[in-house]
């Protein structure tokens, strides 16, 4: 049996991958970024290269 340890972050709009081990887990979801994780409160995206989300 496999074991996932990457998935997509649970951000709807970023193209994000992210470790399971490194994510950032919010109500037993995975993000990529603290902006993810706070929905974007402050408009910023996720600082990541090619990924525009917001």
């Amino acid at each position: 049996m496999a074991t996932v340890t990457q998935m997509k972050c649970a951000c709807e709009s970023c193209l994000c991958v992210v470790a399971l081990e490194n994510a950032i887990h919010k109500d037993g979801k995975p993000y990529c970024s603290d902006a993810c994780a706070n929905g974007h409160a402050g408009g910023e995206g996720c600082g990541h290269t090619g990924c525009g989300c917001h």
